[in-house]
């Protein structure tokens, strides 16, 4: 299956604003689900219930902190998922 990886660390690959509201609106998962609720999140001094159901928390905080965003995020025909757990996958593409 043709494919690309987008390397979301690498400056030049980095998600723009635009980019984050297209991916959040193809998005068939919680829109919460995108930004990961770890360490780095925690040391941000950032609240989860901030987030719930709310697109544009969401952008604002992934297009600040990129490191945040959940990953595999899985695009396809205009619908993305997050590719976690990895058993979604294999029905996404089929």
């Amino acid at each position: 299956m043709d494919h690309r990886v987008v390397l979301y660390m690498k400056k030049d690959q980095r998600p723009d604003r635009a980019a984050l509201e297209s991916l959040v609106s193809m998005l068939e998962d919680p829109v919460e689900d995108l930004v990961r609720k770890d360490a780095a999140f925690r040391a941000l001094g950032l609240k989860a219930a901030d987030y719930v159901g709310n697109a544009s928390a969401v952008i604002d905080v992934l297009d600040k902190h990129i490191e945040l965003l959940q990953r595999p995020v899985l695009v396809r025909a205009g619908r993305a998922i997050i590719g976690r757990p990895k058993d979604r996958i294999g029905e996404f593409f089929a």
